[in-house]
């Protein structure tokens, strides 16, 4: 199931649990207002779960961007640069892009936090 379809069936989940909890407070039946209430609380915290476990959804392929990458690589080695050089130059450059979406903000250790 996907984070997507979890998503969906919580959001039904809450429209149903609170329309049962404003009919059982309307009908003065608390037991059902509290039931459904806690359904609906259980659904946003399975959300909240299949949400921190999903993996990222992959981007979508941007096309033109990757046409105008081509057209500059093809501006350079037409200006006289070496095209194996270029290309080389353009995947290090994806690499480097790649690499800091994963990476943290480094962290001041505590003992040099005064330095």
């Amino acid at each position: 199931m996907t984070a997507r379809v979890v998503r969906r069936v919580v959001i039904a989940v809450c429209v149903v649990g609170i329309a049962g909890m404003i009919a059982g407070s309307v009908a003065d039946n608390n037991a059902v207002a509290l039931t459904f209430g806690l359904v609906t609380a259980g659904a946003v915290a399975c959300l909240i779960v299949a949400t921190a476990v999903s993996p990222p959804t992959a981007s979508a392929f941007d096309e033109a961007g990757a046409s105008r990458v081509e057209e500059l690589i093809g501006r350079l080695v037409s200006a006289g640069a070496d095209e194996t050089a270029v290309r080389a130059l353009a995947r290090e450059a994806v690499r480097l892009g790649r690499g800091r979406q994963k990476t943290e903000i480094p962290q001041i250790p505590a003992p040099n936090a005064d330095d």
